[in-house]
């Protein structure tokens, strides 16, 4: 865990927990308190505490036998808005400079497998709980190190003869609009989490460091979702500036850089 941070290690492995079980990540029971403390790096006492306290707040549940398993829960997001969005050319506009800047780094395929999707996946899509999905697990780094961590999820029908070495050399979106998906608009929402296990050895910082997090919907022109895209970024290494006009136009910018950002907003 991060000794930086001003929270105690059992609310930092909490957070972890509670944003792993708000994604679903968790089908079955949950890991052994045993197994928690050795990925977390903490005492079993410390993973007991903060089991105890999602189980109270009604995220689990805990029972002799069965272990630790999530409890049923409604839809934590909001569906995308089925109203008309903003016609945007073909990765043009916004779309297009966050492709652009993703070209100025290097790319490392860790995963690229069709999956049945998960309800989370399935939702974002437009799918059936269980329909094949190719998911794509992408490492990036820039010449200072690495730089995000970026899941994405495509209907498997539009990711047809896509593969590892494509992906290396470009953007997946460049990749569906040459298979000849036409895009159209796009939902992004930019947030905090932080960094499990995983995203901390992929992206070289302490498990529980807070990392810049981006959940993008991509439409084709006709409104159906063609790729869900959740990503991880350092926030000393990524940037997103925006500039609001009074008549409601906006222009945003992406930092990428090779050294740490000067200042971040």
């Amino acid at each position: 865990m991060d000794p930086a941070l001003p929270l105690p290690k059992y609310h930092q492995v909490y957070l972890l927990l509670r944003e792993q079980l708000a994604e679903g990540r968790y089908a079955g029971a949950l890991p052994g308190e045993l197994a928690l403390a050795g990925q977390f790096g903490v005492a079993r006492v410390t993973v007991r505490r903060a089991l105890e306290r999602l189980a109270a707040e009604g995220w689990v549940e805990r029972s002799p036998g069965r272990g630790t398993v999530p409890r049923p829960r409604g839809a934590e997001a909001a569906p995308p808005a089925s109203g008309p969005a903003p016609a945007v050319p073909a990765i043009g506009g916004l779309l297009g400079r966050l492709v652009d800047a993703s070209l100025a780094t290097r790319v490392r395929v860790l995963e690229l497998s069709d999956v049945p999707a998960t309800a989370p996946v399935a939702q974002a899509l437009g799918l059936a709980p269980g329909a094949l999905v190719c998911r794509a697990l992408r490492l990036r780094r820039t010449r200072a190190g690495p730089l995000s961590l970026i899941t994405t999820h495509v209907p498997a029908g539009l990711a047809t003869g896509i593969g590892r070495r494509e992906l290396a050399r470009e953007p997946m979106l460049r990749l569906l609009q040459r298979s000849g998906v036409r895009l159209g608009a796009a939902e992004q929402t930019i947030s905090a989490r932080l960094a499990d296990a995983a995203a901390a050895r992929h992206l070289g910082v302490a498990v529980g460091s807070a990392l810049l997090s981006v959940t993008r919907l991509v439409q084709d022109d006709a409104g159906r979702p063609v790729q869900w895209l959740q990503g991880l970024y350092r926030p000393d290494r990524y940037e997103y500036r925006m500039t609001l006009s009074r008549i409601g136009e906006v222009d945003a910018q992406v930092w990428v850089g090779a050294e740490p950002a000067p200042h971040l907003h």
